[in-house]
């Protein structure tokens, strides 16, 4: 098969978590995929709350599962905070596999102001939360979706939030989050229909997906899985969730929408 007729894929945010299980699954599903994160190496990425608490997790053992699913992994750097990391994974992903036929948007900035109350917000960290969650996302979006245009396909699934469109039940620390992180995540999701509405004609499929409240490896490190008033899911089922809407026509009634991953992936019975 040659490299253009290869399925390939970008999930971004894939040391650990929803993003390392949409790599695998799309592993699995067929896909040669590209990773990117802060984290290279599995034991190098500490807790944002806590500097001495290490969360398990490396675009090393990322790479290992894809390869072991017998397709090629590639992982690259990228820090959503320095655009041109940002730039060379997107350039590196693409001369890598040539072409990219999904992208899978799941990294976000990780900052305590996710978690700040409204009062202690402080400005320029609320920048650097629309640098991550917004304007990194479009710089990546819009070079690789110029790219799907010009072979006349491709598709982007962008991993929003709840908080996005739902009010919190409430405070931090009793169910809910930050205003700003929120207000970034609102942002983010209205990327999705206005891809859907210029380029849908030009062969680009785009969903949202909500994954719903994910037990991650960070949540175990930190002890936090119950600190919400409703269940936790796994990231294997969110990640069964993207190979299904990257593999079959059976999803095209989201198209533009949003995918409610867990409640979706019962429904269709995907296993994970």
């Amino acid at each position: 098969m040659s490299a253009t007729e290869r399925k390939t894929a970008l999930v971004t945010g894939a040391s650990r978590g929803i993003g390392k299980a949409s790599a695998i699954a799309l592993a699995r599903a067929g896909f040669d995929v590209a990773v990117s994160a802060r984290t290279l190496v599995d034991g190098a990425g500490r807790d944002m709350y806590n500097p001495d608490l290490t969360i398990p997790g490396g675009l090393d053992t990322t790479v290992a599962a894809i390869e072991a699913e017998g397709q090629q992994g590639a992982a690259f750097t990228m820090d959503l905070l320095d655009r041109a990391s940002v730039d060379a994974c997107i350039g590196g992903a693409l001369e890598h596999f040539g072409h990219l036929d999904v992208l899978v948007n799941n990294a976000i900035y990780q900052g305590k102001v996710s978690m700040t109350p409204i009062l202690d917000l402080e400005e320029p960290e609320v920048h650097k939360l629309f640098e991550g969650n917004v304007f990194a996302q479009m710089a990546i979006t819009e070079r690789v979706l110029a790219a799907m245009v010009e072979q006349g396909s491709g598709t982007i699934v962008n991993m929003i939030s709840a908080s996005a469109y739902t009010d919190p039940p409430g405070p931090i620390g009793k169910g809910g989050w930050g205003m700003a992180y929120a207000m970034s995540k609102g942002a983010f999701t209205r990327m999705t229909p206005h891809i859907h509405v210029e380029h849908g004609p030009d062969g680009i499929r785009c969903f949202s997906i909500d994954p719903g409240y994910v037990i991650t490896e960070a949540a175990r490190a930190r002890n936090t899985a119950g600190s919400f008033p409703y269940p936790g899911g796994e990231p294997a089922t969110i990640g069964a969730v993207v190979a299904w809407l990257a593999t079959t026509s059976d999803a095209d009634e989201h198209l533009g929408g949003i995918v409610y991953a867990q409640s979706e992936f019962k429904k269709r019975g995907l296993s994970a």
